[in-house]
């Protein structure tokens, strides 16, 4: 139950993005302009994506793997269909986690370091 709320969740964001680009939310490009920022934020440990980033960095593989050719040779259309669904699935992923990193930027970018605030 737990991936099928994950996948539903990645389609959301996705439908959800790319609707929030047409009605003044992070375009496409400030989104995909991000991923550098976060895999580095990712990697010096600022930025808690590593599992999400890893994630989908593995559906990436699998979708570019030849590996991945043995289903599309003997199942054709039911071979493809695994490559559409993972396809959308990283796509909202990555629109869904460059989202919250730009809001998590955005936190960090108004946070003044050494003062409280309340």
């Amino acid at each position: 139950m737990g991936r099928t709320l994950k996948r539903t969740a990645a389609f959301t964001a996705l439908a959800r993005s790319l609707a929030a680009g047409a009605r003044g939310g992070p375009s496409l490009g400030a989104r995909l302009a991000a991923l550098p920022r976060m895999i580095q934020a990712t990697a010096k440990g600022e930025y808690d994506g590593g599992l999400r980033l890893a994630m989908m960095t593995a559906a990436a593989v699998y979708v570019v793997s030849p590996v991945d050719l043995v289903p599309e040779l003997f199942l054709t259309v039911l071979g493809l269909v695994d490559d559409a669904v993972m396809v959308t699935w990283l796509a909202g992923s990555v629109l869904s986690e460059t989202e919250r990193f730009l809001e998590w930027e955005a936190r960090r970018a108004s946070v003044i370091p050494g003062h409280v605030t309340l």
